[in-house]
């Protein structure tokens, strides 16, 4: 990488690389990506529609999955485009307020699904432990000041970094190792003293991903201490398994950074493009296999995509 004694003015172009490295197998990733962002899209909007005709899933379980759904197609919708760009057209070139706009909502609608997979946790807390008021806390005006303050956090948190990379202003290059405009992608590539950002990078993966993980650990351990106090194994087993589908979705999101930040701390370096794959996964990955999850494990939505399969054979 150019170093900082041959420097440029903060470019009103950047480029984004893809995957460094693989640049002979973008071909493959392309038609990947697309088939995720098709199994995305229709997944989810069969989730959405599914929950909206049936009144009887019109339940705080439901209604949360609903507002998930909704996130995840956001959040492919701002990432898969410009990579199919990048791979299908070479259409690497990005401006300075795009990438920064890139910069803003990704990591928002990501920080937002960890907060709706925190309240689904908090869901199934207050279903197991208070089933008699459960309806009562998780009401109307509840779902609603959750939804608030998911989007305000996601808005709190992530606002800093389009405002800092905005006061950069020398770089070493204008092409950034990623196919989307990363905050710390484009960070690393400044010149100066970047300590204060990558400070800031950490402080949002603890504010929203550690924190909302830790507290995601507390629910379901209160949760199944209540479980285990059941004395019927029936009603153990039929507890469990409304906890089931959420429990798959959860360890899907985290497991790549809890992975990303184990390997860090135990000094495991990976090439490049081994991380930023891993990086794509983080939000291409979870809002593929979401509805999938949903569709096969929870009985109302199988039962119900089962009789559209139905209906269509006819």
């Amino acid at each position: 990488m150019p170093s900082c004694n041959n420097s440029i003015p903060q470019p009103l172009i950047f480029i984004l690389a893809g995957i460094p490295g693989l640049e002979s197998s973008h071909g493959w990733f392309s038609i990947s990506f697309f088939l995720i962002f098709v199994v995305t899209i229709i997944g989810n909007v069969t989730i959405l529609n599914i929950i909206w005709i049936e009144k009887t899933l019109h339940e705080p379980m439901f209604l949360l999955l609903a507002t998930l759904s909704v996130v995840d197609l956001c959040l492919v919708t701002v990432t898969v485009p410009r990579m199919l760009g990048i791979f299908w057209q070479n259409a690497k070139e990005i401006s300075l307020e795009a990438c920064l706009t890139q910069m803003f909502f990704i990591p928002s609608f990501y920080v937002m699904e960890s907060g709706i997979l925190l309240a689904m946790a908090f869901d199934r807390f207050a279903a197991i432990w208070y089933p008699l008021r459960y309806t009562t806390i998780l009401d109307s005006n509840m779902l609603v000041k959750m939804a608030l303050a998911i989007l305000a956090r996601a808005v709190a948190v992530v606002t800093p970094a389009p405002i800092l990379t905005k006061r950069l202003e020398r770089f070493q290059t204008q092409v950034t190792s990623y196919s989307y405009c990363a905050y710390m992608a484009v960070v690393m590539i400044a010149c100066g003293d970047i300590s204060n950002h990558i400070v800031y990078g950490l402080m949002v993966i603890v504010a929203s991903v550690g924190i909302d993980l830790l507290l995601v650990i507390l629910s379901y351990t209160l949760i199944l201490r209540a479980v285990f106090h059941i004395p019927s194994w029936q009603a153990r087993s039929k507890a469990l398994s409304t906890c089931g589908s959420h429990l798959c979705v959860i360890g899907l999101f985290y497991s790549p950074v809890v992975f990303s930040v184990l390997s860090q701390i135990l000094g495991y370096h990976m090439a490049p493009y081994i991380q930023i794959i891993i990086d794509n996964l983080y939000f291409l990955v979870p809002p593929m296999v979401n509805p999938l999850i949903y569709a096969v494990r929870t009985k109302q939505i199988r039962e119900r995509v089962l009789r559209i399969l139905n209906c269509e054979r006819k």
